[in-house]
């Protein structure tokens, strides 16, 4: 009995070391907020200051030290984001994370992100150079020096964290320009169904933009076929690695998410209560845990002949900027213009020698360089990267190419704009934190390059504007595919043919602002029909443009509050238009009579609490999936739905009689709605009960902020990622965008306002923001979460160059 009691006293001592282990340890991960804190690098002390909103402001004597301050805040608050998209970019996540990341891995040696970073670094004026390094210094100084235990990610994976180099920052930008292009994706797409489909269903699965033909007259299935494109029958793909990493969709090599998108407006001074501009903007970006954005001011006096530097707003873990935000005279926001700068080219290889492709002036040899990639606990994987004379061969060794066509005759080469050497873009961003009209921002921007972006601006003065920035190609008269589709890369007339000329791109100028009294995008096609050049085709579909455009003209005069009710609307057009359809149906299902019920006096507006929006959206799912699997087949489907919500073509089948005669069933599509929405109503049981006044959308629709990677392991998922109810679907102003693909959660929101920001130019002070997380990266915070009901609930905090009070308070000493 003794020594059982001796050992149970042991066993207790020994639980009570490791929760003193484990206190002191999360103590020691805690940030330094307040007092002194030595920082080996700097030329002179550094003011690091949280105000109330918790925006963190830097205030140095020299532009080198702000920016040094904010790599160390950065790696301070975002350590793990930023080694984890080191990691990403450069193609080194399997070295921790093991097999389940090589085919991301794969995808970034090929596209040669840092080899372009690099490239570009080499470019980048020799004003700007000193400014990277200094914050490239101040993350790597961080870890060298300072005495913040290292957030639990890194000791969960065993991880260190890598030195943080200027090129690091360049490649960051090119993940942005990543993230934010879809079209080579959507170009596959169509190659891929056009295995199954003609042409004309084609255009009725992804219709083009509303009022538009396709942008190719071309038969692009009997192309393909006198191409001979396509695996033959029986033939065996290439085996990939089974990808788990929340960027599998890149690697998959099937595209990006379809609507990528965002929301902005400026309205004049005419039309505002305060009699001086106002700025909205709610970018749309994957939601993760910790955010992509990192809210800070950046301060310091002018350089030698120059102005001096004062930004606050949203900064990227990564890039030493104010991307999104305002100074004290002018106020910016983004939205992704979505042109088409990425063409994919099917190129032909020699029968004769593998090694060889066709190229206008005959055959040509490929580039090859060969590239180790460190695999846990396994030996290292070795990777040939192809390219040719339009870029990197995407195809070759990569399954979801190799499923589609012929790797013996074809591979498929990228020719993406935002890879060449004379992107500048982060130089224009880091102009563009000086500016003080909005002249001045856009003069700033006249350098940005990828990815496009429509860009809103007001200033103080009263002046307002709108322009696309970034560069896009001039495609030949002659190039009858527009870039809709994988071109043949032997005929030089699908060769790009130089850029549109940046005074050029799309604009609109204040007297037509102030005419019409405000300016919006939301990612539609951005011009008129009379605009002289081809910029792209593949525009969202226009329900939130309408929708904005509709709310802005309801009222005289707006003020900040009326630009947060237009971002906070949650009505969605999309549904209004399937309603008839839904109210028609007839089904004998238990549940039928009360869902049914449930659309009498719906409007479409998608709210969290209601059963409606839940029953239209699974309904509609299952519909998809009932019209268009048949035609295409349950493998081609799945590799491309989710990421494509076909809603469009959803539409166009249900309401064009020809496409209905294709697609639905010979007695009607009426008979496939009602067995639709059968099984919609036996998913909703299954997972919310039977009854039907319990039923709940943002109970399937929350916004999951999914931490990476620790997201994927299911007994931390509840600690790292960030969930909350919502409201909207993908087509709503306040967008909540899922992928259905989801054998989980397949409505749950993945993809919506990344922050709301909010600019009253007759008073910058009172400008305002939000976004979904919370400024620190640690877990163990309660500044983790803590913006997240805030952001689900349409509130938001102020953006102060001049707070009246400080939360914490901080000096950063060499």
């Amino acid at each position: 009995m003794r020594i059982f009691k001796l050992t149970l006293k042991a066993l207790l001592a020994l639980v009570l070391l490791a929760m003193a282990a484990a206190a002191v340890y999360v103590w020691r991960s805690f940030p330094a907020l307040d007092g002194e804190v030595r920082a080996a690098g700097l030329a002179a002390p550094v003011q690091v200051r949280r105000d109330a909103s918790d925006v963190t402001h830097i205030e140095a004597r020299s532009q080198a030290d702000a920016y040094f301050a904010l790599g160390w805040v950065h790696a301070q608050e975002r350590g793990w984001q930023l080694e984890f998209n080191r990691r990403v970019m450069r193609g080194e996540l399997s070295e921790a994370f093991g097999a389940t990341t090589l085919d991301t891995d794969k995808l970034m040696r090929r596209l040669g992100i840092m080899r372009a970073a690099k490239a570009q670094w080499a470019a980048l004026p020799a004003e700007y150079k000193p400014l990277l390094v200094a914050y490239a210094n101040g993350i790597n100084a961080f870890h060298a020096t300072g005495s913040q235990a290292l957030p639990p990610e890194f000791h969960l994976t065993g991880v260190k964290p890598g030195a943080w180099a200027p090129e690091d920052s360049m490649g960051w930008a090119l993940m942005m320009a990543l993230d934010l292009g879809g079209n080579w994706g959507t170009e596959f797409a169509r190659l891929a169904v056009l295995q199954r489909l003609d042409t004309q269903q084609l255009w009725q699965l992804m219709p083009p933009y509303a009022g538009d033909a396709p942008a190719t007259a071309v038969d692009l299935a009997a192309l393909y076929r006198s191409l001979n494109v396509y695996r033959p029958a029986g033939a065996t793909p290439a085996k990939t690695a089974v990808n788990t990493h929340p960027l599998d969709e890149w690697a998959r090599g099937l595209g990006h998410l379809e609507g990528i998108g965002s929301n902005n407006w400026v309205v004049a001074g005419s039309h505002t209560q305060g009699g001086k501009p106002l700025v909205a903007n709610d970018p749309h970006l994957g939601l993760s845990a910790p955010a992509i954005w990192y809210f800070a001011r950046i301060k310091a006096p002018a350089l030698p002949g120059g102005k001096p530097l004062d930004a606050i707003g949203a900064t990227l873990p990564g890039l030493p900027a104010v991307v999104l935000g305002r100074t004290a005279g002018v106020a910016w926001g983004f939205t992704n213009t979505g042109p088409d700068v990425q063409d994919l080219y099917l190129e032909q290889i020699d029968p004769a020698n593998a090694k060889r492709y066709r190229t206008p002036e005959g055959w040509a040899e490929f580039d090859s360089r060969e590239e180790t990639i460190k695999v846990k606990g396994r030996p290292d994987e070795k990777l040939t990267v192809l390219s040719t004379r339009h870029g990197p061969v995407l195809s070759h060794g990569h399954a979801p190419y190799e499923e589609v066509i012929d790797t013996k005759r074809y591979a498929l080469a990228l020719r993406w704009s935002a890879l060449d050497a004379d992107n500048l873009t982060v130089a224009a961003g880091l102009r563009a934190n000086y500016a003080q009209t909005a002249d001045e921002l856009f003069e700033a921007y006249s350098a940005h390059h990828s990815p496009m972006q429509s860009v809103v601006a007001a200033d103080t003065q009263g002046r307002t504007a709108y322009q696309a920035i970034g560069r896009v190609p001039l495609r030949r008269p002659e190039n009858d595919l527009r870039g809709v589709a994988p071109a043949p890369g032997w005929d030089a007339k699908y060769d790009w043919a130089g850029w549109i000329p940046a005074s050029e791109t799309p604009r609109v100028a204040h007297a037509a602002i102030e005419k019409k009294g405000w300016h919006a995008t939301a990612n539609q096609r951005i011009h008129g029909k009379d605009y002289p050049h081809f910029i792209g085709s593949d525009w969202n579909s226009a329900e939130r443009f309408d929708r904005i455009e509709t709310l802005l003209a309801k009222t005289p005069k707006h003020t900040a509050q009326s630009m947060r009710d237009v971002q906070a609307d949650i009505v969605s057009l999309a549904a209004q238009r399937l309603l008839p359809i839904l109210r028609a149906t007839k089904s004998t299902h238990p549940q039928a009579e009360g869902a049914l019920a449930l659309f009498r006096d719906f409007d479409g507006t998608m709210s969290a609490d209601g059963a409606a929006p839940l029953v239209l959206s699974v309904w509609a799912d299952e519909l998809t999936r009932g019209l268009v699997v048949p035609k295409i087949g349950e493998a081609r489907f799945r590799s491309l739905y989710g990421k494509r919500t076909f809603r469009a073509g959803l539409e166009t089948m249900l309401l064009e009689p020809k496409a209905s005669a294709s697609w639905c069933d010979p007695a009607g599509c009426g008979v496939d709605s009602a067995k639709a929405l059968d099984r919609a109503l036996d998913r909703i049981v299954a997972e919310q009960g039977r009854d039907v006044a319990l039923w709940r959308w943002g109970k399937a629709h929350p916004a999951m902020s999914v931490h990476r990677p620790l997201g994927n392991v299911a007994v931390l998922a509840r600690f790292f990622d960030v969930r909350v109810p919502t409201g909207g679907d993908p087509w709503t102003v306040n967008v909540g965008q899922y992928w259905a693909s989801d054998p989980k959660m397949p409505f749950a929101n993945r993809h919506a306002a990344s922050l709301r920001a909010v600019y009253d130019l007759a008073d910058l002070e009172k400008s305002q923001f939000i976004y979904q997380t919370g400024q620190s990266g640690l877990v163990f915070s309660s500044r983790y979460r803590d913006m997240s009901q805030e952001w689900a609930q349409v509130r938001y905090r102020t953006l102060q160059l001049n707070p009246s009070a400080w939360r914490h308070a901080s000096t950063l000493t060499p």
